[in-house]
């Protein structure tokens, strides 16, 4: 029996589960308060030193209008980790919820983020030979029943169309979870002898999954994504085609987003549906749980079987081409918000950051206004005629303090100061996001185009180079080597990853799960050497496996 819940009438669709369990449930989403559901909150906060640091004397009037903003909003990372991350969307404008529960709006600046993933993928993705293209978000159900593994592992996930036009459809219709199903129905016509092959493309898209405990960006309704999608003559070519893929994610993630993940194989148990193998890129956030960020499936035949794929090869025998399927998706903005942030907020990496520098003038007389503004006007110039991101914040109704935590608080790398003591000098202060205080803060940097323009570049890369080793430190400060099931108990309830050999059987692994909460993140391509006993079951092993909570 499947339940519908009946949208508003300007509209024609009938979204439901197709679970008996999920049917039961689904309702409730719309009826109770998420856990991440929380109230709009106060866009910044002052500290006390930069506060001080303001050279510019607000007015009595000022002062009330900024008095809301002088209260601490964002919670402490150690204090609420969950409640932190909420903040930071707030605060910083980058997402907003839906009127659906479990939906979210992302804002301008948290999408400009999505376009810079976007911009590099995009250029990756074309240097090995993909090309984009679009799928309809509506499937046929029967699509989603050929491949069983597919259908068992997507069902309580699915919405459903069952209406349209006014009429009940002779076929409900699955709103897209994922494409491996609707691609391979293409494939089919498109597809005919191995001068066809490989075929490689890949699609920008919305996909929705009836997720029942949702955060924005990490796990939501709905979620942007990329998904490529791979044909190929033989099982060599797309297992070639797989690791080619989750090595375009490593790298991204290394030298974009300065997140030190850790690459490797999923366990049978978290294979995606429908998937020979599963390759993986696994994060630790800040929390010290992990998050999948991304990854890329070795399909082999199983989809081409159940939709009767094939290609004539060269010597004229029918074959079942063999697949591979990898994505990443809007969550990975999650994953650098909480790898990186901290208690004043985001801190972005400025590869990746919408901003990279933020100028701020400052000025205590009206005579001293126009020579201030005229000489940060001259330093935007200069800077994005170089190629780097930056924002002119000549506001005249907010505090230079203000601006100043404003601008933390949305993770730009980089801030230039600007008074009137610097127009004389010919030149600027220069302070940086992930070194707070004084500590970050350099004076006396000339405005001599060539000096600064060197100047801005090589901080921009110690930004990036210094948020990637202290992420790197962090997590490997984090991972437990262990040897027996009761070390991997203790280091789960820690908080930390566990790492140890392993050889166990599924039901072993489900008891994990279940005892510690944690599961297999994957069998990292880097192995240690020598031989290894299962901590579980005494018996030999060839892998060691990574364990952790998870989102």
């Amino acid at each position: 029996m499947v339940a519908s819940l009946r949208l508003p009438s300007l509209t024609s669709l009938f979204f439901s589960s197709t679970s008996s369990q999920s049917s039961l449930r689904a309702p409730a989403i719309f009826r109770r308060r998420h856990e991440f559901r929380r109230q709009p909150l106060i866009a910044a906060r002052f500290s006390a030193e930069s506060a001080g640091a303001s050279t510019s004397q607000p007015s009595k009037t000022e002062n009330q209008k900024n008095k809301v903003n002088q209260d601490r909003v964002i919670t402490p990372r150690s204090q609420d980790f969950n409640a932190w991350y909420l903040d930071v969307l707030s605060n910083a404008e980058l997402s907003d919820y839906g009127p659906v529960r479990g939906t979210m709006v992302i804002r301008p600046y948290g999408y400009a983020i999505w376009e810079a993933i976007q911009d590099y993928l995009n250029v990756k993705f074309k240097e090995t030979g993909h090309s984009n293209m679009y799928f309809p978000q509506f499937i046929p159900y029967s699509f989603i029943e050929k491949e069983a593994s597919h259908v068992e592992g997507f069902s309580p996930e699915l919405a459903v169309v069952t209406i349209g036009g006014g009429k009940e459809l002779e076929e409900k219709l699955v709103v897209r979870p994922t494409s491996e199903t609707i691609v391979n129905h293409m494939f089919t016509q498109w597809i005919h002898s191995y001068r066809d092959l490989p075929l490689l493309i890949n699609q920008w898209a919305n996909v929705t999954r009836w997720e029942m405990r949702t955060k924005p960006f990490v796990r939501t309704l709905e979620f942007l994504w990329q998904e490529g999608h791979t044909a190929h003559a033989t099982a060599e070519e797309a297992e070639k085609e797989a690791m080619q893929m989750i090595d375009v994610y490593t790298k991204f993630a290394y030298e974009e987003a300065a997140i030190p993940v850790i690459v490797g194989r999923k366990s049978r148990e978290e294979t995606f549906a429908g998937a020979v193998r599963t390759y993986t890129i696994e994060a630790m956030m800040g929390d010290r749980k992990a998050l999948q960020a991304g990854t890329s499936h070795n399909l082999g035949q199983n989809f081409s079987r159940a939709f009767g794929t094939q290609f004539a090869d060269e010597n004229g025998q029918r074959q079942h081409i063999w697949q591979t399927s990898w994505a990443i998706s809007t969550r990975f903005i999650g994953g650098i918000i909480m790898t990186h942030g901290d208690d004043a907020g985001l801190m972005l990496p400025p590869r990746l950051a919408p901003i990279q520098v933020v100028i701020v003038p400052i000025w205590k007389k009206d005579d001293e206004k126009a020579g201030v503004l005229n000489a940060a006007s001259s330093v935007k110039e200069v800077l994005q005629c170089a190629g780097v991101k930056v924002k002119f914040d000549d506001t005249d109704t907010r505090t230079p303090g203000w601006k100043f935590n404003f601008w933390e608080m949305k993770g730009v790398p980089l801030r230039i100061e600007i008074g009137p003591r610097d127009v004389s000098s010919g030149s600027v202060v220069i302070s940086r996001r992930d070194v707070p205080g004084k500590q970050g803060k350099v004076f006396g940097i000339s405005m001599e185009p060539s000096t600064l323009v060197s100047y801005v570049k090589d901080k921009l890369d110690e930004v990036q180079a210094s948020l990637l080793e202290k992420a790197t430190s962090f997590r490997d400060s984090n991972i437990v080597d262990v040897s027996s099931y009761d070390e991997l108990k203790e280091a789960i309830t820690a908080g930390k990853w566990a790492r140890g050999p392993w050889s166990a059987s599924d039901e072993d692994e489900a008891r994990v799960k279940e005892e510690t909460g944690a599961t297999i993140r994957c069998f990292p391509f880097d192995q240690p050497e020598g031989t290894k006993t299962c901590l579980m079951t005494g018996q030999p092993a060839e892998e060691v496996a990574i364990f952790a909570k998870s989102y």
